[in-house]
């Protein structure tokens, strides 16, 4: 199991992340955010972005249950130490550029995947480090930091569980059961990167089930959250990934918040 993920020197602060799980796993370890700049502490999605348009902000997730705690570098300057499965930092600022941004084994400098991005003023990024077949693999991937329309939330899947499988994914109101709405995405398989939905603002729990099935009250899902509200013009990205024991049946879900209204600035 791995420890909490330490910072870099240059670091300040660390954020919890929102982590949701359908089955109880032993010893489950907090998931932490691991990163936040001195004079920049604590930056929700979007607000360090807005009327400072030299910076770029970088989040990392860590989606990969082949590591065992991975350290984040942008080119040589570290960005996040000793990451986990689940785990999801808060936003970095950088310089706005290309960059090399390399993933390296915990505590040492065997690297272990690269990927070269370009970041953009005025903007914010998330870099999922997930599982490419037996190795380790990058996406640079670029966050709404806007608000989705109004009375909406713009809701973006990233499906990292190589044991998962393809599942259709449901947004179930509350008071109605699975077997009572339709799925808002089908045939999202391992890999896939659905872009930002529009859906309408309210409580829902999320749940999925093996591609092709018809749910009914005694459906076995492959994952069932609790209830969270998803409010107007936020806009979220909710990472499917491994259970950290790949015996363990089902997936997990982070998420993560991209813009919330409520913390943005001007």
């Amino acid at each position: 199991m791995n420890s909490m993920p330490h910072l870099p020197r240059e670091t300040m602060t660390a954020l919890r992340s929102k982590t949701l799980s359908f089955r109880a796993i032993p010893n489950k370890r907090q998931v932490l955010s691991a990163v936040s700049l001195a004079g920049l502490v604590g930056l929700p999605g979007c607000s360090a972005v807005t009327g400072n348009p030299v910076v770029s902000l970088i989040r990392i997730v860590d989606a990969s249950s082949n590591s065992n705690g991975i350290d984040v570098y942008q080119g040589s300057g570290a960005l996040a130490y000793n990451l986990g499965l689940g785990t999801i930092t808060t936003y970095v600022p950088v310089t706005p550029g290309t960059y090399n941004i390399n993933v390296d084994a915990a505590g040492g400098k065997t690297q272990l995947a690269t990927v070269l991005g370009s970041f953009g003023p005025n903007a914010q990024y998330t870099v999922v480090v997930g599982d490419n077949s037996t190795v380790l693999g990058e996406t640079v991937l670029k966050d709404q930091s806007v608000p989705a329309p109004s009375g909406q939330v713009a809701l973006r899947f990233i499906h990292q569980s190589s044991a998962g499988g393809a599942v259709d994914i449901y947004l179930i109101p509350n008071g109605s059961t699975i077997s009572q709405v339709k799925p808002i995405l089908t045939g999202v398989t391992f890999g896939t990167n659905t872009g930002y939905l529009n859906e309408p603002a309210g409580t829902y729990t999320l749940a999925a089930v093996p591609t092709g099935t018809v749910p009914s009250a005694t459906t076995a899902t492959s994952y069932s959250g609790n209830a969270v509200v998803y409010g107007s013009g936020t806009a979220k990205t909710i990472v499917l990934i491994n259970q950290p024991l790949l015996t363990t049946p089902g997936i997990q879900v982070v998420m993560a918040d991209d813009f919330d209204p409520a913390t943005a600035t001007s």
